[in-house]
């Protein structure tokens, strides 16, 4: 073979910003195709905008949760490398390592999506305080932990109930989401403005409030919001307390409240380990908004049991004091609602109604009614116009008696 033969078999050539090599068949054949050299083209990897681009692409992609909600995907500029130790309600992109309790992932847009290993998903870290699931704290730095909610909360699980077979998700942060600054995205940078007063209008506030966790609080809110709207009446919902997932606000958007709130609109991904002055400053925060939408009433859930010690401290606060016109007490069994009622009477909101899992069962009905002296509604009682308006009459009533105490006060000059 001659030399310039040699050079037209093996010698590239560029064209088009692509590689081809010229491949003989035979010596004695005259046809020479052409073969795209499909190797990638050395390129700097490295460079910033490149990095960023790649970031934004793989954001993207990923799935972003429901306690992501108020955060723009463009809001996250690139990802931050594993290192350092996260603070509760920093955005996080994290991979599916392991499936265990929670194998599906609340979506933004309501879709509840299923994992496999592997996938990537942006969630956000918090505490958890769940007594029928998780009890979970923000890891100390930014290696593997766990999925704790469905609703997108990572967090490291300490203990769980007998129930939890499976364990934990486990998952690994890939990187922190940050700004075009290089700065942490938190929820609380996308909350909602915070309100550190009630306005001069304020709604019937009824709150519901449960003696554990699965005592039938959120459908209880539910259907006492049906029976409201029955009645004519506009009503608005804001969850206070809790750890962050889309199923309590789904339901009373379906029941047909508006607007619907929840302590992640108030930049909480979880309100585990939160101060009394913060968890003040989401209920009147929530309390705002939704009286600024001008609805006639309100009805606020506290997560948990009245136990717990963030509900305890929110109960016993002189600002739910003010804002609650009464409460309706869900529990799972009498000896619950009587405990409950117990504790929940020594506080200055009256206690309205009995509901919850217990009215289900006609001789716990009857055991509640005995130690306690209440009303207790079922669904069908709480969907009854004629029902809530009387328990909402009973609660604007004490809330007046709230305002002329107040103005008596005012005119006393104390």
């Amino acid at each position: 073979m001659t030399e310039p033969e040699r050079r037209r078999r093996k010698e590239p050539e560029r064209r088009d910003n692509h590689t081809y090599y010229r491949i003989g068949i035979s010596q004695s054949s005259s046809i020479v195709p052409d073969v795209l050299d499909l190797r990638p083209a050395k390129t700097d990897l490295d460079l910033p905008h490149v990095r960023v681009r790649k970031d934004c692409e793989r954001l993207r992609r990923a799935a972003w949760a429901f306690t992501t909600r108020r955060v723009p995907i463009g809001a996250a500029n690139s990802i931050s490398l594993p290192s350092g130790r996260p603070e509760s309600g920093d955005l996080v992109l994290a991979r599916v390592d392991a499936l265990g309790h929670h194998r599906g992932l609340q979506l933004v847009n309501g879709r509840r999506r299923t994992m496999f290993i592997g996938d990537e998903i942006v969630v956000v870290y918090g505490n958890r305080y769940a007594s029928s699931q998780f009890k979970s704290f923000v890891p100390e730095s930014m290696g593997p932990c766990h999925l704790v909610a469905g609703g997108g909360v990572a967090s490291r699980a300490v203990a769980w109930h007998d129930k939890i077979a499976r364990g934990p998700t486990h998952i690994t942060p890939i990187g922190l989401l940050v700004d075009a600054s290089g700065n942490r995205i938190n929820l609380r940078d996308f909350a909602l403005s915070s309100i550190d007063s009630v306005g001069q209008y304020l709604p019937t506030v009824i709150a519901v409030v449960g003696t554990s966790m699965d005592a039938g609080k959120t459908q209880t809110a539910a259907f006492l919001s049906r029976g409201l709207i029955s009645a004519g009446l506009r009503v608005g919902y804001a969850k206070v307390t809790g750890t962050g997932a889309g199923g309590d606000t789904w339901l009373l958007k379906d029941a047909g409240a508006d607007p619907v709130l929840d302590f992640t609109d108030a930049g909480l991904p979880s309100t585990y380990l939160a101060s009394t002055a913060e968890i003040d400053r989401v209920l009147l925060t929530l309390v705002g908004h939704v009286a600024d939408s001008g609805v006639d009433a309100l009805i606020l859930e506290i997560a948990d049991g009245v136990f717990q010690t963030e509900t305890a401290n929110l109960l016993s606060s002189a600002t739910f004091a003010n804002i609650a016109g009464g409460i309706v007490l869900a529990a799972q069994d009498s000896m619950g609602a009587s405990a409950g009622y117990d504790w929940l009477r020594n506080q200055a909101t009256p206690i309205l109604a009995l509901s919850g899992l217990l009215s289900a069962a006609p001789l716990q009905i009857e055991e509640a009614g005995a130690a306690t002296g209440l009303p207790i509604l079922d669904r069908e009682g709480l969907s009854t116009p004629t029902n809530v308006l009387g328990l909402l009459g009973r609660a604007q009533q004490h809330s007046m008696s709230l305002s002329s105490v107040a103005s008596a006060h005012v005119s006393d000059g104390r």
